[in-house]
């Protein structure tokens, strides 16, 4: 089975979730973090996921830092305090957009 694209508007959400739960983390552990958690059936890619990751840095959401990991330098990402307070706030949207979407999902439009 082809795993689903990640759906629009969560990226960042999902990127500081990720953050929140394990204090800092690189661009391809994410990635496999995500597929691991959905039993591939979500896939972030690089394509989307570097450019999400330099908004949220340019907003002061995440900050970097870097080390030297088998001879490759490897970029961390961690929130920054902002980006603790706005994950909060991205995360509560976000499950009750969910919420309202199953709801629409589950009832009989029409005839409620």
């Amino acid at each position: 089975m082809e795993p689903n694209p990640v759906i629009k508007g969560s990226l960042t959400t999902i990127i500081l979730k990720l953050l929140e739960q394990n204090s800092r983390m690189y661009g391809y552990e994410m990635t496999r973090a995500v597929r691991e958690v959905t039993k591939d059936r979500m896939d972030i890619t690089e394509a989307a996921l570097y450019p999400a990751l330099h908004k949220l840095v340019d907003e002061g959401l995440l900050e970097t830092t870097s080390e030297v990991v088998e001879g490759r330098i490897r970029k961390y990402y961690s929130l920054t305090k902002k980006g603790k307070k706005e994950s909060l706030i991205k995360i509560n949207a976000l499950k009750e957009a969910l919420e309202s979407l199953n709801l629409i999902l589950n009832s009989n439009l029409g005839n409620a």
